[in-house]
């Protein structure tokens, strides 16, 4: 399909996305990273207690990613994303009103759910269909736009706990993906949709899901994306205090750790030329060793603190690059008619990873002793990583 063939109707599609998708993030988790210290403290709940709450939720996205791949595959996206908005308003409400750990807990496993209809994987298997050739360049205008979510719901969070509260927070949380979300999934996700179709003279074709899910490739293409998920996610995690070791202020670790997050979005404007010059397998590969190498130099280099602020730049736009990666590697090596059953797999062990990563990097912390131990131990994770993915292999037999 090329750009020109491109349902003029897909561009609403891409705008509708580029809304819903940081929405979704802002209410079902950035809104957490603001309003979890306050749970805690008004709760009295401990603060591990309420974060792993949160990671339950995560992980039950994670494995209900699987579902909502299949169900994309044969139906394709309006009703999974409609239905995830509804689940995510019901899910914010559950929190806000939750009298007991218990009802918080099934709060966040609605929530979870919610957001495996809604976060970027069933938006990634709509655009990879009814953007064809044009995919990536979809993808990345989305993950751009996505990523102004905490921009927009850290300080807007932060106002209404400060007004009203946490409880009322995620009522009017629950409200906005009542009101902005379901209505336009309901509305603007109606364009044709092809379930993939084997062609039986082809042998190509001729492979099922399964053997798919079973080869060598798949394998190690999914275990190199989770371990480059965990030392993405764990280093973002645990960069302040890093910084803060360093001797950094406080303040000053806080922007670093924002130009980080700028530094994202450059890399993933670069994403597209980098796809133009490299094959699947080396580009991830070439990705994770620049991710590693960042992590590395922030455990080894002291300072003074402006080269810092340059490898926490750097390490942003190796981790904007790898999202895109995760994004596209699926349809670079089986083609996009099968992406969101083969996508809903690749991401549950992803999920899980990002899911586990708070949790691993403070148990690394604790056995090491030190942050720094932390990042030479992810370094190490990531370079493994990038070894699976470059031998990976392209078996095109199983496309």
């Amino acid at each position: 399909m090329s750009e020109s063939t491109v349902d003029p109707r897909a561009r609403g599609v891409l705008v509708a996305l580029c809304v819903t998708v940081t929405v979704a993030y802002g209410v079902l988790y950035y809104s957490f990273t603001v309003l979890a210290p306050g749970i805690s403290a008004d709760t009295g709940w401990s603060r591990a207690a309420v974060t792993s709450v949160f990671s339950a939720g995560s992980l039950t996205g994670a494995f209900a990613g699987v579902l909502v791949g299949r169900v994309i595959q044969r139906r394709g996206p309006r009703v999974v994303m409609t239905a995830g908005s509804l689940l995510g308003a019901l899910g914010a409400v559950l929190i806000a009103a939750a009298p007991n750990l218990a009802v918080f807990t099934l709060g966040w496993l609605v929530a979870g759910a919610a957001g495996a209809g809604t976060f970027y994987p069933p938006a990634f298997a709509a655009l990879t269909q009814w953007y064809g050739d044009q995919r990536v360049r979809a993808i990345t205008t989305l993950t751009l736009a996505a990523a102004l979510s905490s921009t927009i719901f850290a300080p807007l969070v932060a106002f209404l706990d400060a007004e009203w509260g946490w409880r009322a927070t995620y009522v009017v949380l629950g409200a906005i993906m009542l009101v902005v979300t379901a209505p336009a999934h309901a509305l603007v996700l109606r364009l044709p949709w092809h379930p993939a179709t084997v062609e039986h003279g082809t042998h190509e074709r001729s492979r099922t899901d399964r053997e798919v899910l079973t080869s060598r490739t798949f394998v190690l293409v999914a275990a190199s994306g989770a371990l480059t998920t965990l030392v993405m996610f764990a280093s973002l995690v645990h960069l302040v205090p890093l910084l803060l070791d360093r001797g950094m202020s406080v303040q000053l670790a806080a922007w670093a750790l924002g130009l980080s997050g700028a530094g994202q979005v450059v890399g993933r404007l670069l994403y597209a030329a980098l796809a133009r010059r490299l094959p699947t397998n080396p580009r991830a590969a070439l990705v994770m060793v620049l991710l590693a190498a960042m992590v590395l130099a922030l455990a080894l280099v002291p300072g003074p603190v402006p080269l810092l602020v340059v490898i926490a730049v750097l390490a942003g736009a190796a981790r904007g690059l790898f999202t895109l990666v995760g994004a596209t590697v699926v349809s670079d090596h089986w083609g996009p008619e099968r992406y969101a059953a083969l996508n809903g797999v690749y991401n549950a062990p992803v999920g899980v990873a990002a899911a586990l990563s708070p949790a691993f990097g403070a148990a690394v912390v604790t056995l090491t002793g030190s942050v720094a131990g932390l990042f030479v131990v992810l370094a190490g994770l990531g370079v493994v990583g990038a070894v699976l993915a470059a031998v990976a292999g392209n078996t095109p037999e199983l496309r």
